[in-house]
């Protein structure tokens, strides 16, 4: 994987799906959603387990094919050039992606490899990123060491190594404390208003899609129940409606969700079996 290529973002969108559909078997997990997202978003994509959010960020990654439908990222076709859109994004799994026996520095450095960055460009870009995710204290520290919420910002310093046209994030401050949270929001809004990448984040944390997010789309047994900004869907139920009265609307469910390494493994290990 080479540096990601810049697209012309004064045309078309960061993604655009068209009746992008994944079964498996008899469950349809993914139906025939239409998304278009504009660079320089922050899009959340909500959804309670099993809606089929995961599954739509492994197709857009071009990890899991479409059964069928299609999408671009970057402009580019995510069947026709799953390669290039590779290069145009960075992906941080709700599976742990640190290596808790390497040090944050190490793990960056491999990143680099990976990405072919080019020798010269390594050690600067890596100090940087440690440097903006609040981690140059701890660099040589094992990742074993950390807490969730730096382990979480060391994965967001790997994802964003080669500068990304898109940034996905999968449920990316699960079983975070509150403090952790936040320290990851703020990062998150930096990369976006310091880079203009485009993120689109999974949540079913209603407070995490209020604080963040530009522009939304609920999904609910694999469908996309609404899209719209946050302040519209809650004015649209009603003069007092908070966001989570607009996620029950719209799928009928309440939702509540909630350390150090084991603990992030252990908490993800759970929120990827369950989809």
């Amino acid at each position: 994987m080479e540096i990601a290529l810049q697209p012309d973002r004064s045309t078309g969108y960061a993604i655009r799906t068209n009746q992008l559909t994944r079964v498996f078997g008899n469950n349809i997990a993914v139906d025939h959603i239409d998304l278009n997202i504009t660079y320089g978003n922050i899009y959340g994509l909500l959804g309670p387990n099993g809606a089929g959010k995961s599954t739509t960020i492994k197709m857009l990654t071009t990890i899991l094919p479409p059964t069928s439908g299609t999408a671009e990222v970057g402009g580019s076709d995510i069947l026709r050039e799953p390669a290039v859109v590779r290069r145009k994004i960075g992906y941080v799994p709700q599976m742990l992606s640190a290596d808790g026996a390497l040090t944050g520095y190490e793990n960056l450095s491999l990143s680099a490899q990976l990405y072919n960055m080019p020798r010269a460009e390594r050690k600067p870009r890596i100090n940087d990123a440690l440097a903006f995710m609040g981690l140059s204290d701890a660099a040589h520290d094992l990742v074993r060491t950390y807490s969730g919420g730096m382990i979480r910002r060391l994965e967001l310093a790997q994802a964003m190594l080669h500068h990304p046209v898109v940034l996905f994030l999968d449920e990316p401050t699960i079983g975070l404390d509150p403090v952790a949270r936040h320290s990851v929001w703020d990062r998150l809004r930096e990369l976006n208003k310091n880079f203009g990448t485009t993120v689109l984040i999974t949540t079913h944390d209603m407070e995490e899609a209020d604080e963040l997010c530009d522009e939304l789309a609920i999904m609910h047994q694999g469908k996309v129940a609404a899209v719209g900004v946050p302040d519209a869907l809650k004015a649209a139920i009603g003069p007092e409606a908070t966001l989570n009265d607009v996620f029950i609307h719209y799928s009928g469910i309440s939702l509540k969700e909630g350390g150090n390494f084991s603990d992030v493994r252990r908490t993800r290990s759970t929120a990827s079996r369950l989809g």
